[in-house]
């Protein structure tokens, strides 16, 4: 049995009994029922996610950004030049990008894999090097990579949420960097929602009204080339996908496999969750929405999964930054379970 295989076979459904224990909590606690609104949902769903009540404290948190790079760039769909992807990677490792400054303030780490990157990433501290090959092919006129290629893929994101779990963490937050990464996105949100590559694409990095048309035509154009399956996720992914997507989704697999909540954060992200929901549906229940990204495809993604994302910011940036800056909320409402005293503790009088 391969890695990803006794990975699937290992997600287990969130605890009902921690779930229906931290519903009662909640309503002993000295505040108002339902006074903290999304919070004492989201405090719910962590007791579910570890199967305890109260839950551990969501911490300590790390990101972990997927980097790699797209053929589809080639066709024009974004007007940075592809070997921004390996600089960038160079400067979360110097640790100057926005991810870097948010995962600072929240008190996270920053892993950065290179899972597809075209160019050479040199050695460097904080830096994985998993390259499963040098970026995909034009998905326009080939599949992005082989089947195999996207097994490997998923499996590297795997490998990163059991060694962070390992190593402690208990709260995983995934990020991206692949410059065209939301061409590739919007294929798949649109594979695995049904919706129609006009509804599902967006502007990127902010490209104009020429940029997007012919951006919206490559993905409908790959989707007729390629005639992708949500009952196929794998050949989907491989047919249309990225290599961070596919690792995305491993490490989506990877934590709800350990049990260990894992927050998602813009339209790459939400594209990977859809991937990994496919091949495990009850892996979404540890998935956390950290922001609403301002690409159509996030929100159409999410509305799909079911999730609610905590903020709205307007952001479109990626990295993880979204779901980084949800950390603190994510810490919060498992310490409320934890750590606010109830009527009884208290001496405080219930309503009734």
């Amino acid at each position: 049995m391969s890695r990803l295989e006794d990975v699937l076979g290992s997600i287990e459904p969130v605890s009902t009994s921690a779930v229906a224990a931290a519903l009662e909590r909640q309503a002993q606690l000295t505040k108002p029922r339902g006074s903290l609104g999304r919070l004492e949902d989201l405090g719910v769903r962590l007791c579910g996610m570890y199967a305890a009540c109260p839950p551990p404290p969501a911490e300590p948190a790390a990101v972990v950004v997927f980097a790699a790079d797209h053929g589809v760039h080639a066709q024009g769909v974004s007007p940075w030049p592809q070997e921004v992807t390996a600089q960038m990677v160079a400067n979360f490792l110097a640790g100057g990008a926005a991810i870097n400054v948010l995962a600072r303030r929240a008190g996270a780490q920053v892993r950065v894999v290179d899972v597809g990157v075209a160019g050479e990433v040199p050695a460097a501290s904080g830096l994985v090097a998993a390259k499963v090959r040098s970026g995909t092919a034009d998905l326009s006129v080939e599949p992005a990579m082989s089947v195999a290629e996207a097994r490997q893929a998923l499996e590297v994101g795997i490998e990163q949420a059991d060694a962070l779990v390992d190593e402690g963490v208990r709260l995983l937050v995934a990020g991206d960097m692949g410059i065209a990464n939301t061409t590739a996105s919007a294929a798949l949100v649109s594979v695995f929602t049904g919706r129609e590559p006009t509804e599902v694409t967006g502007r990127g990095t902010g490209i104009d009204d020429p940029t997007l048309a012919r951006k919206t035509e490559v993905v409908a154009g790959a989707l007729a080339l390629h005639r992708p399956s949500p009952a196929e996720p794998l050949a989907a992914l491989a047919a249309v996908g990225g290599l961070e997507h596919a690792a995305i989704a491993g490490f989506l697999l990877g934590a709800a496999a350990r049990r260990t909540p894992v927050i998602v954060d813009g339209v790459i992200a939400c594209a990977a969750a859809l991937v990994a929901r496919a091949l495990a549906p009850e892996a979404v229940g540890y998935f956390i929405a950290g922001h609403r990204s301002t690409e159509p495809g996030a929100t159409v993604a999410l509305d799909h999964l079911e999730l609610e994302p905590l903020i709205e910011l307007d952001l479109r940036l990626g990295e993880g930054s979204g779901a980084a800056l949800a950390v603190p909320l994510v810490q919060s409402a498992a310490a409320v379970l934890r750590e606010m005293a109830t009527f009884d503790s208290a001496g405080v009088t219930d309503k009734g």
